[in-house]
């Protein structure tokens, strides 16, 4: 059996919202239907979560959001080529006192495709993508116990505090979420070369 490859990283465009909303839309909901803690309940329709995606792309297209989506790297038999694995969101803080800060909002991973490295790949994309916007805190936010919690611990996020009943679960049973944040070491600034004597 061959190894799964790596899946590919890209940077969304507002102009793919077209051809990228019903893989996206298709994520959302398996999230939502596997009983992740990302703002909707089960079960969660096409047109509501095309309503949310089109929000991110609107904030996209002002420069306040980048998304970044995990695609299958080539050709998998019975799957469509360049299938879109997972998706994460860093939303820049607009405010004048903090344009060092962002943050880290809906990491996606499909059911189908976990536990292979996709979040972990997400993650590293999204610092970088926070380092090349100038932002060197960021912060999220994630439901206590769930398996993201331990990827950002493992990351080096620091835990601010719990919040009890934070949110509720498909059961209508309250839901503690944990706070994190993390400092990115600032970017190395570009030394010039001296002029020759």
């Amino acid at each position: 059996m061959t190894a799964p490859s790596s899946p590919c990283i890209e940077r969304v465009q507002p102009a793919e919202e077209h051809t990228l909303l019903p893989h996206l839309i298709a994520l959302l909901r398996d999230a939502t239907e596997s009983g992740g803690s990302i703002g909707f309940l089960p079960p969660l329709s096409t047109e509501t979560a095309g309503v949310y995606w089109r929000k991110v792309f609107a904030e996209m297209a002002q420069d306040t959001c980048t998304l970044l989506v995990a695609r299958e790297a080539g050709q998998v038999a019975g799957r469509e080529a360049g299938q879109v694995l997972g998706a994460v969101q860093l939303a820049l803080v607009m405010w004048p006192n903090a344009p060092h800060r962002a943050e880290v909002r809906k990491l996606l991973v499909l059911t189908s495709h976990r536990r292979r490295g996709i979040g972990r790949a997400l993650m590293d994309a999204v610092e970088r993508a926070a380092d090349a916007a100038g932002r060197t805190l960021l912060v999220l936010d994630t439901r206590q116990g769930d398996a993201a919690e331990r990827l950002y611990r493992a990351l080096d996020y620091q835990e601010v505090g719990v919040v009890p009943g934070w949110c509720r679960d498909t059961h209508g049973a309250p839901d503690s979420t944990v706070i994190f944040y993390k400092h990115l070491p600032p970017a190395a600034p570009l030394t010039k070369t001296p002029p020759p004597a």
